[in-house]
Parts: structure tokens; sequence; C-alpha cells
């Protein structure tokens, strides 16, 4: 018990590490998908008039090179790290000495430039939506055309790996709850038409609807809206008045009438006992009854001011309860099959006894995810190093000694382990970029500074 109190103590104290991940490098160091916090030197040795980016395109790299900026800070939780032996960067959180060998990340791991560039267009999405909801309050039309080109670039971010965006934009903080959610859900409602079969026209059609669904909330008391607790009836039926309140407002600038109809039925219920209509089963279409889903799913996966969000697996297994009176359960079956069984982030019990967070689904068979392993169980502690390990194809030898295959032997929910859900963010993520490391006789880790820095 000493032991796991003393860890959980760690996990405080490693949570408030991870918002510190700062690092300065020289120049040289400089790769494509880093996001650069700060530029050493005057303004006049360098031709950027931004000192905080994600270095994305060569042309900048070539730049900065080029420059007579003599060192520079990079943003370890926006971008990419420099994974090198031989580096001497400083840093505010030193990695430790048992990070990754001699293997560097490749220039340009697809993966990793998908997780900076989701990371990016999330940033971008959420301004969008800002700047959209202010329009709103001033009682101004919605720009549908920024809307149309946000889609698309959700859209095709989604087409090269839907893992990283849906997974990066489910981070969220109470300031940014209300944008972010609108990005989230506009992820998942394409991902989801994706998965039914949907034309592009059609995704986009869902993609816009997930965008639009809230706009209404723009002319909610924000005191009311950004309460830390629950709501009294009251407030609640002031709440309820936001799908309403947005489809008048969307009227003004959206034609599409589908679009429309999931914005003002989204909150409607199978058995009749949504708002603001009542409306039953088939009643509800399928485009609202869809955004039905991916805005609960998001709602109950995200961190608010008075509860904690639950893991993906969790939020699936409750939703699983919800089909029928709820929820559509023909939708919510295609919704976990876009998300896996286990989705990206999951926290998963295995059958060592080890706890291991799913960092990439198997589209051939969703019970057998690869994992990055990090905790023993039984002796209720950290792993000396993280384990990447895919479950469909490996006999792996478990840290206890046993050696029998792995497999998931149940959902664990993290609010009831001794560390923090930012922990796991930086698991499966740094796991992501780890697998790409190109080594055939042994696995190596990059590097989780959340983790090993215990």
């Amino acid at each position: 018990m000493r032991q796991c109190m003393a860890i959980a103590s760690n996990g405080r104290l490693l949570c408030k590490k991870v918002r510190f991940m700062l690092k300065k490098i020289a120049v040289d160091q400089l790769r494509l998908g880093m996001y650069i916090h700060s530029l050493g030197g005057a303004w006049i040795h360098h031709p950027f008039w931004r000192s905080q980016f994600l270095l994305d395109t060569a042309k900048d790299l070539q730049q900065l090179r080029a420059s007579k900026i003599p060192e520079l800070w990079i943003d370890l939780r926006r971008g990419l790290d420099v994974f090198s032996p031989t580096h001497t960067a400083t840093s505010l959180d030193p990695m430790p000495e048992h990070t990754a060998s001699a293997h560097t990340l490749a220039e340009n791991s697809p993966l990793a430039l998908e997780l900076a560039q989701a990371r990016q267009l999330c940033e971008q999405a959420r301004e969008a939506v800002q700047d959209m909801f202010q329009e709103a309050r001033m009682g101004k039309a919605i720009d549908v055309n920024t809307c149309t080109a946000l889609v698309q670039e959700i859209s095709d971010s989604l087409a090269k790996n839907p893992d990283a965006l849906i997974s990066v934009a489910r981070l969220k903080t109470a300031d940014t709850y209300t944008y972010m959610h609108s990005v989230a859900v506009s992820a998942l409602m394409a991902a989801l038409a994706r998965q039914l079969g949907y034309s592009e026209e059609q995704v986009q059609q869902a993609a816009l609807a997930g965008l639009l669904h809230d706009v209404g909330k723009a002319r909610a008391d924000i005191e009311i809206l950004n309460k830390p607790g629950a709501l009294t009836d009251a407030e609640f039926e002031h709440i309820k008045q936001h799908p309403v309140t947005g489809y008048r407002l969307l009227q003004k600038s959206v034609a599409d009438t589908l679009v429309l109809d999931a914005c003002l039925h989204h909150h409607e219920r199978l058995d009749g006992k949504g708002y603001p209509d009542g409306l039953k089963g088939t009643q509800i279409s399928e485009l609202a009854r869809m955004a039905a889903i991916c805005d609960v799913y998001d709602a109950i996966t995200s961190d608010r001011p008075y509860k904690r969000g639950w893991s993906p697996a969790i939020a699936l297994r409750h939703m699983s309860q919800w089909c029928g009176n709820h929820l559509d359960e023909r939708l919510f079956r295609a919704f976990v099959k876009t998300l896996g069984v286990y989705p990206v982030g999951s926290l998963v019990r295995l059958s060592n006894q080890e706890l291991a967070v799913v960092f990439a689904p198997c589209a051939e068979n969703t019970l057998v995810p690869k994992v990055v392993r990090f905790f023993d169980i039984d002796n209720c502690c950290w792993l000396r190093q993280p384990v990447l390990t895919d479950l469909r194809e490996c006999q792996v030898q478990p840290s206890n000694g046993g050696g029998d295959a792995l497999s998931i032997i149940r959902r664990e929910d993290p609010n009831t382990w001794p560390f923090d859900c930012q922990v796991l963010e930086d698991l499966w993520q740094n796991a992501c970029q780890a697998s790409h490391y190109a080594e055939d006789d042994s696995q190596h880790w990059l590097a989780c500074p959340a983790l090993l820095a215990v």
C-alpha cells in the first residue's frame, strides 16, 4: 500500500512536469514536425514574423538552418523531439539516460508527421470555431465558406490517419472545451460516415453537421455554460434551447436541410424523451442519430470542471447500454468499428497482469490492437521501460516470467489508478512514433518523459 501511495505521489509530480515540455536545441538539430516555441537571437536574424509555429515545410527548415539564429526552444507537447544519442540539448525536463538507442526517427515518419499535423489542424479549427461563435454572439451570419474549407481539411486528415485526428481532438482544456467539442464531433461524424459507406460529399455533409451542431450555445448564458457543477432545473431548461437557437442562426446561411435537421435534433432520443421536439425512432433522421452518438461520446470522454472524462473503452461500454432507448444500435455498432473495440488511448489489463495503453487498432481483428505495456499490477510498480507489443502476432515473454501469449482481459478505468490521463496520452503518442524505429532484432522505446521520469 505504501508503494502504491508513493506511486500516486510520483504520478502527481510527473503530471506537473509534463506541462513544462520545452527544450532548447541547436538550429542544426531541427527537423520537420517540430513545434517552434521561441527563436533565439534578435528578430532581425530571421525572416519569421511568428515565433511559435509548426515546422512542416522544407522551405522553412532551410531558412532556419541558413539563418543566424544560434539556438531555439521547441515544444515537445505539440511536435516532435530530437531523438539522437549525440545531441546535447538543454531541457526544462531532461530526458532519462535510457531513452532510445542509436536509432533516430525517420525524417518523414508518416504517423509522426500526421500527429503533428493533426495538432496544428485542431488548433486552426479551434480558432475558426471560436471566431464562428463570436460572430454568432454578435448576431452575424455564419461564414459557410470557412466551415466548408475546414471540413474539407478534416476529411483529408481522416483519410490519411483517422486515429491521429480523432485522438488529438479529444485533448481539451476547460477554456477550449466548447470549441474543441465541435471540432471533435465533426471528425467523429466524418469517420462514422466513411464507415457507413457514405460518398465523399455525404462525408463532408456529416462533418459540417458535427462542426455546427452546437453553434446555438453561442447565445447561451456564458456563466451557465461554464458552470463548474450540476445545473439547476432552470439552468438546464436554458441550455436545452441551444438546438433551436442554433437552427435559427444557421437558417440564415446554411441551405442544406439535412445539416440543419441534425443540428436541431442531435439531442433527440429513440424513446421520445429527448429535445426539442420529442421525436421517436425513425422520426429522427439518420444524420441526427449519428450526431447524437458522436456528441455523447466526445462529451463523456472529455474532462469537465465537475467530472473527469471516461476513457474511450469505458465510454463505449456505457454507451452500449444506452442503445435502444437513447442511441441507435446499428449506427453505434458502426461507430465502434470506426474507433475499434479498444480505441486508441484506452487503458487495458492484460492476461499477464500488466496495464497497457492501446496505440494502434488492428483492422482485421479489433480485439487484438497494438499496445504499450507500462505497469506491473502484481508488484504495483512501473515497468523499467515501456514495451511495444502487437497482440495480433506476438508470443511475448511477459515481465513476470510467463510464456503465454498476451491478450486483453478487460478494460480499466484510469480514474482508479495512480496516474493522470496525460500520462496515457503521452504513452500512446510516443508509442506511435517509437513503432517507426527500424531494428529487426529488438524493440526500442521512444522516451515518454512523463513516465520515464518516475
